[in-house]
C-alpha cells in the first residue's frame, strides 16, 4: 500500500511537471535545419507551444508537417539582418500563442577562411548576423520579459565563444561578443527573474560547415570531417533541452573538443599547441 501511494505521488509530480511544460511558449530562430530543426521536434514532442523562425518559410512548413502535434507550431519568417523589423516581429510572435516564455537564439552562420585573405565585408556580415541580429531581437523582446517579471533567453554560441581556432576568426569574434553581452544581461536583469542560458556546441553534424562563409563571402559548399563526425542534431538537442529546463548559466556540449574550454582557462599555451597540431578545418 505504501509503495502504491508513493508511486501515485511520483506519477502526480511527473504529470504536474509535464502540464507546466505544455503551457510554455518557445520561440526558436534558425529553425529550418540543424540544431533548430532538432529542437523543434524535441520540444513539440514534449508539448511545448512553438514559434519557429527562419528566412526559409518552405523549410519551416516541412518541419511543421513532420511534427505530431503540429497544431502547437506557428511559423514566423525572420531575417536577422533586418534589425529594424524586430519590434514588429516580437509583436507578431506574441499574437500567435500568447506571451513568449523562452527565446532560443539559435540562428547564425559560420566561417572558414584565413584572416589575411578575408574581405572586411565578410567579418561585418558575421558580426551582423551572429551578434547584432541576435541582440536586436533580444532587446526587442526584453521589455515584455521585464513587464511580466519572467523570461528565459537561451543563446546558442559555440565553443568558439570560449577559445579560438584557425579559419574562424570572425566567427570566434562574434561568438565571444555574445558571451560578453549575455553575461551582462543576466547581471542587469536577474532582479526581473530573467534567466540566461548560454549553450556552447562543439562539433554537430549539421550544414554549418557547408554554409560557412569563405574569404569572399561565398559558402564553403563542402563539409568538414570534424563536423561530419560530430554529435547528431537529435542527441545535441536532447542535451540542450536538459540544460534549458535546468536553467543552466552555461553549458558545453560536444565530445573531446569540450576539453578546450578547460585548457584555455588553465593551460592556454597548451591549448594553442593542441589546436595548431590538430589543424582542424
Amino acid at each position: 500500500m505504501e509503495y502504491k501511494i508513493k508511486f501515485n505521488y511520483l506519477f502526480f509530480l511527473k504529470m504536474k511537471k509535464m502540464a507546466t511544460k505544455v503551457n510554455k511558449v518557445v520561440w526558436i530562430t534558425g529553425a529550418s535545419s540543424g540544431i533548430g530543426e532538432a529542437l523543434t521536434y524535441e520540444l513539440n514532442g514534449k508539448g511545448y507551444k512553438l514559434v519557429i523562425s527562419s528566412r526559409k518559410l518552405h523549410d519551416l512548413q516541412q518541419i511543421k508537417n513532420n511534427c505530431p502535434n503540429n497544431e502547437n507550431i506557428a511559423m514566423l519568417p525572420l531575417d536577422l539582418l533586418d534589425f529594424n523589423s524586430m519590434s514588429v516581429k516580437v509583436k507578431e510572435a506574441m499574437s500567435l500563442h500568447g506571451p513568449v516564455d523562452i527565446l532560443i537564439n539559435n540562428a547564425g552562420i559560420s566561417q572558414r577562411s584565413l584572416i589575411m585573405e578575408t574581405d572586411l565585408a565578410v567579418f561585418k556580415k558575421l558580426m551582423d548576423v551572429n551578434y547584432m541580429g541576435t541582440i536586436a531581437l533580444t532587446k526587442a523582446l526584453l521589455p515584455y520579459f521585464v513587464s511580466r517579471n519572467s523570461g528565459h533567453f537561451v543563446t546558442v554560441t559555440s565553443l568558439m565563444g570560449k577559445f579560438g581556432s584557425l579559419y574562424r576568426s570572425g566567427y570566434c569574434g562574434a561568438k565571444h561578443a555574445l558571451h560578453g553581452f549575455f553575461d551582462v544581461l543576466r547581471m542587469e536583469h536577474q532582479k526581473d527573474n530573467i534567466d540566461i542560458t548560454l549553450v556552447c556546441p562543439g562539433f554537430v553534424n549539421t550544414n554549418v560547415a557547408i554554409n560557412a562563409l569563405t574569404a569572399d563571402g561565398t559558402p564553403q559548399v563542402i563539409n568538414d570531417k570534424a563536423t561530419r563526425n560530430g554529435l547528431t542534431p537529435r542527441v545535441f538537442a536532447q542535451k540542450m533541452l536538459q540544460a534549458i529546463e535546468s536553467k543552466k548559466f552555461e553549458v558545453y556540449i560536444g565530445r573531446k573538443e569540450v576539453v578546450g574550454v578547460y585548457l584555455k582557462r588553465f593551460f592556454p599555451k597548451l591549448l594553442h599547441r593542441v589546436v595548431l597540431r590538430n589543424k582542424v578545418r
